[in-house]
């Protein structure tokens, strides 16, 4: 079958001969992708800095697609129906998944201490392979997947699967309060996404940091919020400060993770030497431009070594940190009819619609941010 196929860093390809995936388990649903996305976490992967990335890998966490063959113990699934699969590979049953806490399943990812199991990631992640293809294994296909409510959009549902789940969980971890003053760094599709979903909580104003103006543009008429360019800055705290009464903002979301830009230091040892797991610029702003007392949410992807970040200041303002990969399948019904309410228009993030074929120069464009692009989905020739 056709699937992207990981051959190093900034080296993917479209793969005619990676193998069909087969029923491993009773559990199993193998499914024919209809849509599936590319995530700025996929783009760590492709830039070389997340762990145990291996080359043969097919990437993609983000895809809809139509159940093909169910295993023997699949009761809530049947050939035909056409899904939409969270990225969080969860299991249902463990101590975790009875929290809700799908992101952190112990089952799917067994040897991990920290991640659940995440389609098409590193093997930090169980090693699954992802979406990025014609079929794609899902594993415990009673639990994760969902139906696709009839007459809702393709592109939408895609989107279901980690971007409006991510933001929105960045928001709600924000402990948002009405009037609440809220700075979002990053104006990819989840700090666009976050910043969207934080007036749904009663922010009274939502400010985005970022630097490249057509993104912060894109921000601006999607999400309804202030935006302001970092390089223009001198001081991005400082002018922060300045906007908020010399007070910091009431909630900082970090939806960057660890390819921030704007810090020298920062960029040579966390991307360049790989001393850190990243550059933590954009969490290192959002703990000192917070308010003493504040919120900060993290939903950017880290390595799981350790970063430079300023922990005194954590402490002596007397910060809250709330962190998660998202649980998808906690949020997908209050989400799901925000959509088809027309609360939230997800497909209207998505830029480019690239055939599977063209995977490699998706992935370019996506990286390099060419054709002011902020959301790319590949549809497979089958599709």
């Amino acid at each position: 079958m056709l699937a992207m196929n990981y051959r190093g860093p900034f080296r993917v390809r479209a793969d005619r001969n990676k193998p069909y995936p087969e029923i491993l388990h009773p559990q199993d649903a193998i499914v024919r992708v209809t849509r599936s996305c590319i995530c700025g976490s996929d783009l760590h992967l492709y830039h070389g800095l997340v762990p145990d990335t291996r080359v043969g890998m097919t990437f993609g966490h983000e895809f809809t697609g139509v159940v093909e063959d169910v295993g023997s113990q699949v009761q809530n699934l049947k050939v035909g129906d056409h899904i939409l699969v969270p990225f969080n590979i969860t299991c249902g049953s463990c101590v975790f998944c009875k929290q809700e806490l799908y992101g952190n399943c112990h089952e799917s990812n067994a040897q991990a201490t920290a991640v659940g199991g995440i389609f098409g990631y590193s093997h930090t992640a169980g090693g699954y392979d992802g979406g990025q293809a014609e079929y794609v294994r899902v594993p415990y296909a009673d639990v994760g997947p969902v139906k696709i409510p009839e007459g809702m959009d393709l592109d939408d549902a895609v989107l279901l699967t980690d971007v409006v789940p991510t933001g929105y969980q960045a928001a709600e971890m924000g402990g948002i309060k009405k009037g609440d003053t809220v700075v979002v760094f990053g104006a990819g599709p989840i700090g666009i996404m976050a910043a969207k979903c934080s007036w749904l909580f009663g922010a009274g104003r939502v400010i985005v940091i970022d630097s490249l103006e057509y993104r912060l543009e894109f921000a601006k008429n999607y999400a309804q919020c202030e935006v302001y360019n970092f390089k223009e800055m001198d001081d991005p705290v400082l002018f922060l400060k300045k906007a908020t009464d010399w007070l910091g903002a009431d909630v900082c979301i970090d939806a960057v993770g660890c390819e921030a830009d704007g810090s020298a230091l920062q960029t040579i040892t966390g991307r360049k030497m790989l001393l850190q797991a990243g550059a933590a610029t954009a969490l290192q702003w959002a703990i000192n431009s917070v308010k003493k007392g504040g919120i900060i949410s993290i939903v950017g992807v880290y390595g799981p070594t350790a970063n430079l970040v300023p922990i005194g200041n954590v402490v002596n303002k007397g910060l809250t940190i709330r962190a998660n990969q998202a649980s998808v399948k906690r949020l997908l019904p209050r989400l799901i009819e925000h959509v088809q309410n027309g609360v939230i228009n997800p497909k209207e993030l998505i830029t480019h619609r690239i055939p599977l074929e063209e995977v490699a120069d998706a992935y370019h464009i996506f990286s390099r941010k060419l054709d002011n692009c902020i959301k790319p989905i590949l549809i497979p020739y089958a599709a």
